[in-house]
């Protein structure tokens, strides 16, 4: 890919802790699968979206790099331990810092990265997620979809980070396949809208039935 394209940097920031074992995190894993197999299928996405995937538990990682899709490959998810969610923004900062090209005198950097955040919890290091949280939405690096998935969500502190949060019911194997088909809804109208509305805020689909825009 010629190193002058302009990316759509896209980070998935995926809850894995105890909670999400069993059918919960094999929905997340079809939900990546399909999410990368609607984007392919889609020129302006395919030309301009990159996709990392950074996971927390009782630790947190990047397990995808930044990758065009063509070249994605699957990380192997697994479910278990705390919820280290502070952590797993300060990855998110690590990684933008390094990833994202950003803009010279005489070259644009990559587009705002695209941030969408699933959690079925609370942070395990609420001290150092409010920390984080605070430094990220100050610093406005990227544009952060938040999701609390399920009735032990907590909405408040996803607010903390960023005014776009979801409410989904339920952690059904249905409604994260919603969620995963909403995130590509997403990106495929963030890609197409780069060169034609630059700098406007930004735009999503509609959340999809059942979920609710957290105010």
């Amino acid at each position: 890919m010629d190193e002058f394209v302009r990316r759509l940097p896209v980070y998935l920031l995926l809850d894995c802790s105890g909670s999400m074992m069993g059918e919960r995190i094999e929905a997340v894993k079809q939900g990546i699968r399909s999410l990368i197999a609607e984007l392919k299928g889609d020129p302006q996405a395919l030309e301009t979206a990159y996709i990392s995937v950074i996971t927390f538990s009782s630790t947190a990682k990047q397990e995808a790099g930044l990758t065009e899709l063509m070249l994605f490959k699957e990380p192997e998810l697994k479910a278990s331990g705390a919820t280290m969610f502070g952590r797993a923004l300060d990855v998110l900062m690590d990684c933008i810092n390094k990833e994202v090209r950003k803009s010279t005198e005489t070259q644009k950097g990559d587009w705002r990265p695209l941030v969408f955040v699933l959690t079925d919890g609370a942070p395990s290091d609420v001290n150092d997620f409010k920390r984080a949280a605070e430094q990220l939405k100050t610093m406005k690096i990227a544009n952060i979809i938040a999701c609390a998935a399920g009735a032990d969500a907590d909405t408040t502190y996803l607010k903390m980070m960023t005014e776009n949060v979801l409410m989904m019911n339920s952690l059904s194997a249905g409604d994260l396949a919603q969620f995963f088909a909403w995130v590509s809804g997403s990106i495929k109208m963030t890609s197409k809208s780069l060169d034609t509305k630059p700098g406007e805020a930004l735009e999503l689909p509609p959340p999809p039935q059942g979920f609710q825009i957290v105010p």
